[in-house]
């Protein structure tokens, strides 16, 4: 029994390293697409709208597929599901490499969010189920791999680019995506359920352990709170992680501060998660999302006064990072606090389609108001005063565990 438990113990934090790596590969597909962008601009001559909606499509597929696959990994396990996601991220790499039109952008980087959202999913969820004791830390290490990322990978993307040209680098891309991600995508594996108590008649929405079934989740208060927070915190990363490039350019910052920021950023984005899921555990979930949501809006009002000088920019921009990343490790340890980890993987996944409104709002929202009226200012005081909002709604006095016995009423 020992052995067993000691062999378990090994294996949760292989299986965690594993997700680790996995969303490092995955999270080009995000981080790196600034990059992508103002290639696609610049060769194309493609408006930001335009280039913009391709993020947009992105964040949709990649959100609005985790309820579904989420349900399907908790209910027949997550390997296969894992695997066939494997295929689809490299997959839709290659077929970009053949892109002519932005409709064939569109589908092409869609159905590779498709394959991101998946893996994405499962591996949060693997942090949820397989480290209770260390929810927080666990799921803000894996969430890391995806913020931080790119940060080994933006300099060798943007030299490819240059270098090789668009269609060779999503080719490239592609291909060492499946290489890598399949024999790591067989690793995964979710614990064993303990034996439980046959629910009665009147459980209709819970089960006997109390964990939350999907729409018992959706009848409690405290979910809108969630995903209302969740949709505007995690905008500003996006608006970053989407047009970086775009936004320095507005702010004439010279190429060897944008490089440095291609590591600064992502690294910070990273960090977030690992630091505010550990401060979670100690000091509780809400009380962290009120002090990373308050200067966090601080941050980008300074940015919108200050970034003009391009120190200032880098090191804004960073802070920001080191902020807005925190919400990704936060809510998905809420939820498993909240609603418990029985159905933690569709459930976080019905919960992380908020991320497609912030998409909206970091893609195509952002390029049409920076096309209206010239700058990036507006769409950012925008984000930062629905972050102060979120700030006073993530208080222990309106969020708080929902009372268990609404799982089974």
């Amino acid at each position: 029994m020992e052995k067993t438990l000691t062999t378990r113990k090994n294996y949760r934090w292989a299986l965690l390293f594993a997700a680790f790596v996995i969303m490092m590969i995955v999270s080009i597909y995000q981080y790196s697409w600034f990059l992508f962008a103002y290639a696609f601009e610049k060769q194309y001559g493609w408006s930001l709208a335009t280039i913009g909606l391709t993020f947009t499509v992105f964040t949709y597929t990649a959100t609005f597929i985790q309820p579904f696959s989420g349900y399907i990994a908790d209910t027949y396990g997550p390997r296969k599901v894992a695997v066939t996601a494997s295929l689809l991220v490299g997959l839709g790499y290659i077929l970009a490499s053949r892109v002519t039109s932005p409709g064939m952008l569109y589908l092409f980087y869609g159905l590779g969010g498709i394959g991101v959202g998946i893996l994405y999913g499962i591996s949060t969820a693997s942090a949820i189920k397989w480290f209770p004791d260390q929810r927080g830390f666990a799921t803000g290490l894996v969430v890391f791999g995806f913020g931080a990322g790119t940060a080994l990978f933006n300099w060798f993307v943007e030299k490819l680019i240059e270098t090789r040209g668009l269609p060779t680098t999503f080719l490239y891309l592609g291909v060492a995506m499946i290489v890598l991600l399949i024999p790591l995508s067989l690793l995964y594996q979710y614990p064993p359920k303990n034996p439980e108590p046959k629910p009665d008649k009147a459980n209709v929405k819970g089960d006997a352990s109390g964990d939350f079934k999907p729409m018992a989740m959706l009848q409690t208060y405290q979910w809108y709170l969630i995903y209302f927070s969740f949709t505007f915190t995690v905008s500003i990363v996006l608006i970053f992680g989407a047009q970086m490039k775009m936004v320095a350019r507005e702010y004439n910052i010279p190429h060897n501060y944008f490089s440095v920021l291609m590591v600064l950023f992502p690294l910070g984005n990273g960090l977030s998660r690992v630091v505010a899921g550990s401060i979670s555990d100690k000091i509780g979930r809400e009380k962290t999302m009120v002090i990373f949501y308050s200067l966090l809006s601080v941050s980008i009002l300074c940015f919108v006064m200050f970034a003009k000088t391009p120190l200032l920019f880098v090191i804004i921009v960073f802070v920001a990072a080191l902020l807005g990343g925190a919400p990704f490790a936060l809510y998905p340890a809420t939820i498993g606090d909240y609603y418990g980890a029985g159905y933690s993987t569709t459930n976080y996944g019905i919960t992380y389609t908020a991320k497609a409104f912030a998409g909206i709002i970091s893609g195509w929202l952002s390029g049409y108001l920076v096309m209206r009226f010239g700058s990036y200012k507006i769409p950012l005081v925008w984000v930062a005063i629905f972050c102060v909002v979120a700030a006073v709604i993530s208080t222990p006095k309106f969020m708080k565990p929902p009372k268990k016995n609404k799982a089974a009423n």
